[in-house]
């Protein structure tokens, strides 16, 4: 049976709850709900105010973790100044899961390249997990979406560059690439079996740029806006942004965007997903109006 991903052309707060609740699926517990907090510079990301109707529908506290690369989130004591510099605590709860160690470690049994995964350890506090991802191109995966939040966005300071180096921390750029993107799939498969079933998963399609947000310097968005995806399916919901990508062909920017995705295999990711047994790549569309 194909996984439904529910899809509309509206972009606004009150559609993103709109599709979430048609998704069905309710998240038990305390609920930690993963995004991306934007490095500072970067104009593309998307504010408190658009994720602040769902995040309050569903009562959860937002969480991030450090990065791994120079920045004004290296750190978390930089990270908490960019927290509050983008007004993410004056909505919300938030939780930097990795604010202090030791990290907490993932068996990845069936893991083609790592067999590890080390994510912020305050993730044990949750008992499921909302990904909120922004769609858009990415200088190192190709894009990024919810794979991308899963792996990459879970992880610790550290675990982002173990998945980086795959397994090597001293490597975090010199690594083969595919072996890079089949690790963000091995990492991705931990924490899905971490929280079970108790995941829902939002892509939305809005500032659509080569770049991601953890650019500080990020070419303006390329693409015309094309909508928001809910699903309970990692894999469907960002294969259906890529199909949704192919199909803009009257978009003078999707060339770009596309030249991305392709350049750095994008698509092996999700390859790499669906292998591991994280999702399918066949969904049903459902358009919202």
């Amino acid at each position: 049976m194909k996984p439904n991903v529910y899809f509309s052309s509206t972009i606004t707060p009150e559609k993103v709850v709109e599709l979430y609740q048609m998704a069905g699926k309710e998240l038990p517990g305390k609920v930690a709900i993963k995004l991306h907090s934007g490095e500072v510079g970067n104009q593309n990301f998307l504010k408190p105010e658009f994720w602040k109707p769902i995040v309050e529908h569903v009562g959860g506290t937002v969480v991030e973790c450090n990065t791994a690369y120079d920045g004004e989130r290296d750190t978390t004591e930089k990270h908490w100044k960019t927290i509050e510099l983008h007004g993410w605590n004056k909505y919300f709860k938030v939780d930097l899961l990795d604010a202090s160690g030791p990290d907490l470690e993932l068996d990845i049994p069936n893991g083609r390249k790592i067999k590890k995964n080390y994510v912020g350890k305050n993730i044990a506090d949750y008992d499921s997990l909302l990904v909120l991802s922004h769609f858009k191109g990415h200088p190192m995966g190709g894009y990024g979406g919810a794979l991308k939040q899963l792996s990459i966005g879970v992880a610790s300071s550290y675990g982002k560059k173990y998945i980086h180096g795959v397994g090597d921390v001293d490597n975090f750029w010199g690594s083969d690439h595919d072996s890079f993107l089949e690790s963000m799939a091995d990492a991705a498969s931990s924490v899905v079996d971490y929280f079970k079933d108790n995941i829902l998963y939002v892509n939305v399609m809005k500032n659509m740029s080569v770049d991601c947000d953890c650019c500080a310097v990020a070419e303006d968005p390329c693409m015309k806006d094309i909508g928001i995806l809910v699903s309970t399916d990692p894999v469907a919901i960002d294969q259906a942004c890529l199909d949704l990508v192919y199909n803009a062909v009257e978009d003078p920017g999707q060339a770009h965007l596309l030249e991305r995705i392709e350049s750095l295999n994008g698509v092996h990711t999700i390859e790499a997903a669906a292998d591991l047994g994280l999702g399918q790549r066949e969904y049903e569309l459902i358009v919202v109006d």
